[in-house]
């Protein structure tokens, strides 16, 4: 079992940044891909970054590539997400995820639901 935890979520204007964290806890955390996911208003989540055990490989969505950035803390248990060049569609919840790999977190396969998400809003 995984328990996650997000932070860092806010109000920024279209073009500026923010930074989530999440702090994992549990069995094996550090064994386990960690990920992020985005729920918008009215629309499905879906998958937005991952990094494997080893915070060497990356993954992202087209929508968010060159723009954010996904690094973990093994030694803490945590995983940010550094987010750049924000726009008004980078608006929702952003979930932690763990998974059994990246593969697993890009096929939308999380082995927990994600914590309580933080709330992101762009205002164009």
């Amino acid at each position: 079992q995984v328990q996650v935890v997000e932070s860092g979520g806010g109000l920024v204007q279209a073009g500026g940044s923010l930074r989530l964290s999440c702090a994992a806890s549990g069995t094996r955390v550090n064994t386990y891909a960690l990920g992020w996911f985005r729920q918008a208003p009215g629309k499905e989540r879906v998958f937005v970054a991952a990094i494997d055990w080893s915070g060497r490989k990356t993954y992202y969505a087209d929508s968010v590539k060159d723009r954010f950035a996904l690094s973990r803390d093994n030694g803490n248990n945590t995983v940010s997400l550094q987010m750049n060049s924000l726009k008004a569609e980078d608006t929702a919840v952003y979930y932690c995820a763990a998974g059994d790999t990246t593969a697993h977190l890009m096929d939308n396969r999380p082995l927990n639901d994600g914590g309580p998400g933080t709330r992101v809003t762009v205002s164009s």
